[in-house]
């Protein structure tokens, strides 16, 4: 079981990288072969999957899609615990904005799901 101060400590750092634009500290979370599934892989990147793998794929995307977004602001609502999982239910730059993200032992992020209005 995640425990609550640790989700919020990863949901606090996670924000903050991404209201800095810093993927280097966003990336910093998660493991070299992570699994990302959001449906703006669709539109930003056009692999109708809506997945990539790997750190260097999900980096091109997030920096075509800090392009197309400059101001991007994220405002953290809560954070939502699982068993091996934490809830970032958000305000993005497109709304309502839900990610979740299954840790390893080590506490670093293995798959993240992002969800949106």
């Amino acid at each position: 079981m995640i425990e609550k101060q640790v989700a919020e400590a990863f949901a606090e750092a996670w924000i903050t990288a991404w209201n800095n634009h810093d993927l280097d500290a966003v990336l910093s979370h998660y493991v070299d072969d992570f699994e990302m599934q959001s449906p703006f892989i669709v539109r930003i990147t056009g692999e109708g999957s809506g997945k990539l793998t790997g750190k260097m794929a999900v980096r091109n995307y997030w920096e075509a899609a800090l392009k197309l977004m400059p101001t991007l602001h994220f405002d953290l609502i809560t954070t939502l615990i699982g068993v091996d999982s934490v809830t970032l239910y958000y305000m993005g730059a497109k709304g309502l904005s839900a990610e979740t993200f299954f840790f390893n032992e080590h506490g670093k992020v293995v798959k993240a799901f992002a969800h949106y209005e």
